[in-house]
């Protein structure tokens, strides 16, 4: 691996890496959670999360692409040996899978952040048919997929250094900067104490529902990116000295951090502008409908409204796109590891994105059942990767993973990923198939059903018997990496 294909500094790689976990769904999805499960606690026990799932699996990727200097699929296999390959196998499929109709996601936030430009979100503006007209308009959905790809392909097709590096130490500054000054205007509203409250102050009632801990920590997993194969994909790019523990936990608490200001940013708000407050809840039951509906509506309604509603979609919008480069990144380095040139694997990675992320675009509904199916499947990724650990042996791990580290995982780091992490995954897969039954006890079977459990098994199905029976192809076709030595 040639220098140009390793991250010229150590603040580049956290700058990628946490452009990579801040991404949509700290900005739409966590404000939402904190405010049903528990405010406060709900925060306690999220950070918590970082600790005990999160973090560990982060700091386990990063040992696997660090060593190996693969990506997934080859990571695995040389990890942990031949008849694993299938787990990275699953891993990239996981993760190509969400991207196709995450970069059509993407294109909905640069599409908001223009119409914020243009001042379309004024007083007496019907923002749910604002909406419903983009969701339901294939054409525009496609232009905007094409942008978000075509601009990531751009990016990737540079390189690391050039590209992915430079490009995040741009994105995720002013990402901060933009959720900062979102947070700050959010909170000086009058009535934003209530806001306020209902975010930090906690209820610890909340700590006897089993949902506030398994929302908490589901947050937590799909948040951070732990069990994509992304930050194994990056980590490939690192030096031998650097510190990993100390890079996962800073990572971590980067994601964190966006996701409380973001969660700042819109719950004061909603309630400082919401009189009636029945209707400020009903408002944060819906994960698009939060962003897309409810904010472009109260934006208008806000002093200095027209430059906060920009600032906050191109937040977004950054959020976004630096979490797609890292997705399209892991595209190129599967196809880099057959032996093709990263120009090659970029040109080719992106017509598969974009072919296959048409359907997202075109049917709203496909969009839904795909981010239903394969956003639950990341549990299962991270499942792979406590296996991996335990197969590569816990202790011989923790000392590749305390290998130029400051900050120095002790033995209760293997005991967390022998019996902590492995017992999280029990329970939140368990109870999500049992609650996702219980929504919907006749039909929960169903495997054509856009939410369903049975389209989940089908799904999961399908993709796991491909990779299982493809596994000697995928570890044949990967070549051994090529790496320099370092100075």
């Amino acid at each position: 691996m040639s220098q140009n294909e390793r991250f010229l500094s150590r603040l580049g790689f956290i700058a990628a890496a946490v452009g990579m976990a801040v991404g949509t769904g700290n900005i739409w999805r966590f404000p939402r959670m904190a405010a049903q499960y528990g405010g406060g606690v709900f925060v306690l026990v999220y950070i918590l999360a970082l600790f005990l799932w999160s973090a560990p699996l982060l700091m386990v990727e990063m040992a696997i692409g660090r060593t190996t200097r693969l990506g997934p699929i080859g990571g695995f296999r040389d990890f942990i040996g031949e008849k694993y390959t299938w787990m990275g196998g699953w891993m990239v499929g996981i993760c190509l899978l969400i991207t196709f109709y995450y970069a059509v996601i993407t294109g909905w936030c640069a599409k908001y952040f223009i119409l914020a430009l243009q001042g379309r979100f004024r007083q007496g503006v019907d923002t749910a048919t604002l909406w419903n007209n983009l969701l339901h308009n294939p054409w525009q959905n496609i232009l905007y997929q094409a942008v978000a790809i075509g601009l990531c392909g751009l990016i990737i097709y540079r390189g690391i250094q050039k590209g992915v590096e430079r490009i995040n130490k741009i994105l995720v500054p002013s990402l901060f900067i933009f959720l900062i000054i979102a947070a700050v205007r959010a909170v000086t509203l009058p009535g934003a104490t209530l806001g306020l409250r209902y975010l930090f102050v906690p209820d610890w009632s909340k700590l006897a529902e089993p949902a506030t801990w398994l929302q908490a920590f589901t947050q937590s997993a799909w948040s951070t990116g732990a069990g994509w194969g992304l930050m194994l994909t990056y980590a490939v790019y690192t030096s031998k000295k650097d510190d990993l523990p100390q890079n996962a936990l800073t990572i971590g608490m980067g994601d964190n951090s966006a996701a409380l200001l973001a969660g700042m940013a819109v719950i004061p708000t909603i309630f400082a502008l919401t009189p009636d407050l029945s209707v400020a809840r009903a408002s944060l039951s819906d994960n698009m409908g939060l962003t897309f509906i409810s904010l472009a509506g109260l934006f208008p309604r806000m002093k200095g409204g027209v430059v906060i509603a920009p600032i906050f979609f191109l937040a977004m919008l950054f959020a976004a796109l630096s979490s797609l480069i890292a997705q399209v990144e892991l595209g190129a380095k599967t196809f880099m590891d057959l032996g093709w040139s990263r120009k090659k694997s970029t040109i080719v990675i992106i017509l598969v994105c974009f072919i296959l992320g048409l359907p997202s675009a075109a049917f709203p509904s496909f969009l839904l059942n795909q981010d239903w199916v394969w956003g639950l499947a990341l549990l299962l990724s991270g499942f792979w990767t406590m296996l991996a650990a335990r197969k590569y042996g816990l202790e011989r791990l923790r000392r590749e993973v305390n290998t130029g580290s400051d900050f120095r995982m002790g033995k209760w780091w293997t005991h967390i990923l022998k019996y902590v992490s492995p017992l999280i995954f029990l329970v939140m897969i368990g109870w999500w198939f049992y609650q996702a039954i219980t929504w919907d006890k006749k039909e929960w079977w169903h495997p054509f059903k856009v939410n369903s459990v049975g389209t989940i098994i089908l799904q999961w199905a399908v993709l796991l018997a491909v990779v299982i029976l493809l596994n000697k192809k995928l570890a044949s076709w990967t070549r051994k990496p090529v790496v320099e030595e370092e100075d």
